[in-house]
């Protein structure tokens, strides 16, 4: 039978990819390390045909461990981060890279080389700016462009196609210049709920009257999980699938995670605005769902249908926040590399440390984790971090103490949003947490205790490929839409309440976090002031 599908789930490090069946349950996985060029100081970039192969390699080793035929496959779906990808005209590679070289034809996420263009966005005031919290993140596809075509001109005239990594995937996969709604309206100021959904004005007014037309964007963008086309041959054979298998139109990585922890709420949306996902790596992105658009100052959206049909979505997040503990470990004495025994052996001793300080441990400690800009609520790529209370102390208990601290501050950025979030109508009480933090049980009990929400760890074993598969089996025809297909397919949770006997340290460590944010832009206005 033709009952299972394919999900691929691309993140900054790695490709990994995931066999489903019908329930949702998660027969096999494989994962396969990705490039990453590093030219400059806030530059990133991929080579989009190691990306390729590290998901086929990774579909195939999937099928392995799940002891799945081929033929058995329907569909196959893709998540990816919000990556640029640039294309000639044939299909070939296009520099992205200030030294020229054609593999490095993706801007990676996270890359801020475009800071002076996003400020140009922003100036602008055009409307496009009320969809995404009033202000231009250079994470997004805009300032890259406009970066593109300024410093690498002769890119620029070589491009033929531009596309988010999700949809340069399914491209590769089924041929389909279609492009997903979620990718689009997210990333690329399209605005789904218009007709036409791109405002060309404002690409005019930023110097893009053409980027249209070059990057080969189609006028409407595509429902999640439309079914866009089989594989072709080639793919087929590359991905070990079959050409019978369907693909359809993918997702960023962070919105598949949403799906995968709030699709249960398809099927009763009225009760969906007291639920927040927490999609949270080495950055963290929460989504908050509504039926009516609810736009916040300093948040992305709202977006109509980026994620759940007929839903409107605000998104936030944290630039940076396991890669933010990751450099709190090199930056300090007595850290080193931060791999996985080392975060453990830290937790260890911190669980050691509170046994005999309690909450007291590192009480003069603390942190504004904003290292790598504000994504939310401020909007302040420009942002940066703050640490009080250091002293001599260099031991491996005073990183423990500094890495204790700097988890309280993560958890506090998440509250600081989720505070934004209700001021504008969410009536939030309950996050659902996916992604690498629910390793970290500090982070987690912290998620809880440190925004007075109660806070649910899914049962799905990967709840990004969870939700990247509700959409193939929607593109294959297995369920009759997006919101039945995950609906059928969710997982449930496991819920933890937050610590009544702590709430009144939290509120005073939250005011500080606040006060904090005052004196850094009233330092940041001194500095404006010469």
């Amino acid at each position: 039978m033709r009952d299972l599908v394919v999900a691929v789930d691309v993140g900054t490090g790695s490709a990994r990819a995931g066999v489903l069946d019908l329930s949702g349950g998660l027969l096999g996985r494989a994962e396969r390390p990705i490039l990453m060029n590093r030219p400059a100081p806030d530059f990133a970039e991929h080579d989009s045909e190691d990306i390729w192969q590290a998901v086929c390699l990774s579909v195939r080793g999937a099928l392995d461990r799940a002891g799945a035929l081929p033929e058995e496959i329907a569909g196959i779906s893709f998540d990816a981060t919000c990556s640029l990808v640039v294309r000639e005209p044939a299909g070939g590679q296009v520099s992205v890279s200030p030294g020229g070289e054609k593999r490095w034809d993706t801007i990676v996420w996270l890359d801020h080389r475009a800071l002076a263009e996003a400020d140009e966005c922003t100036a602008t005031g055009h409307r496009v700016l009320d969809y995404i919290g009033g202000v231009m993140s250079p994470e997004m596809q805009t300032p890259k462009l406009m970066w593109l075509k300024r410093n690498l001109p002769e890119s620029w005239s070589a491009a033929g196609h531009f596309f988010d990594l999700a949809d340069f995937l399914t491209w590769k996969a089924s041929g389909s210049f279609e492009r997903s709604q979620c990718t689009l309206t997210c990333k690329w100021t399209y605005l789904a709920h218009e007709t036409p959904g791109w405002q060309r004005d404002f690409f005019e007014a930023v110097g893009l009257a053409d980027m249209i037309e070059r990057g080969h964007l189609p006028e409407r963008a595509s429902p999640i999980g439309r079914d866009i086309g089989p594989l072709t041959a080639a793919a087929a054979a590359a991905l070990g699938l079959t050409e019978r298998c369907r693909v359809g139109a993918g997702l960023i990585d962070a919105h598949g995670g949403a799906l995968g922890v709030l699709g249960g709420f398809a099927d009763s949306l009225d009760r969906i605005d007291r639920h927040m996902a927490l999609i949270a790596g080495t950055s963290s992105c929460v989504m908050a769902f509504s039926l009516q658009p609810r736009p916040v100052s300093g948040l992305w959206g709202p977006y109509l249908g980026a994620a759940l049909p007929g839903c409107w979505l605000g998104e936030g997040g944290q630039s940076v926040s396991g890669a933010l503990l990751d450099h709190i470990i090199r930056w300090h004495g007595a850290g080193g590399n931060p791999d996985s025994a080392m975060h453990a052996r830290i937790c260890e001793r911190i669980t050691q440390l509170r046994a005999k300080e309690g909450y007291e441990l590192g009480a003069r400690l603390h942190v504004l984790p904003d290292f790598h800009g504000n994504r939310s609520p401020l909007a302040d790529p420009h942002a940066v971090g703050v640490i009080s209370g250091l002293t001599l102390d260099s031991s491996f208990d005073s990183l423990c103490r500094l890495y204790w601290r700097t988890a309280v501050a993560i958890a506090f950025g998440i509250r600081h949003i989720l505070d934004a979030l209700n001021e504008a109508g969410f009536e939030i009480d309950t996050l659902h947490v996916t992604g690498g933090h629910v390793k970290n049980p500090l982070l987690m009990e912290l998620y809880a205790d440190a925004t007075g929400c109660a806070v649910v760890e899914p049962e799905a074993d990967d709840a990004m490929l969870l939700g990247t598969g509700m959409v193939a089996a929607t593109a294959a025809g297995l369920y009759p839409d997006l919101a039945s297909a995950c609906a059928a397919m969710d997982q449930g949770g496991r819920m933890r309440r937050p610590d009544p006997a702590v709430r009144q340290r939290f509120e005073r460590d939250y005011r500080i976090f606040l006060e904090m944010h005052r004196q850094r832009r009233a330092l940041d206005a001194m500095i404006a002031d010469g």
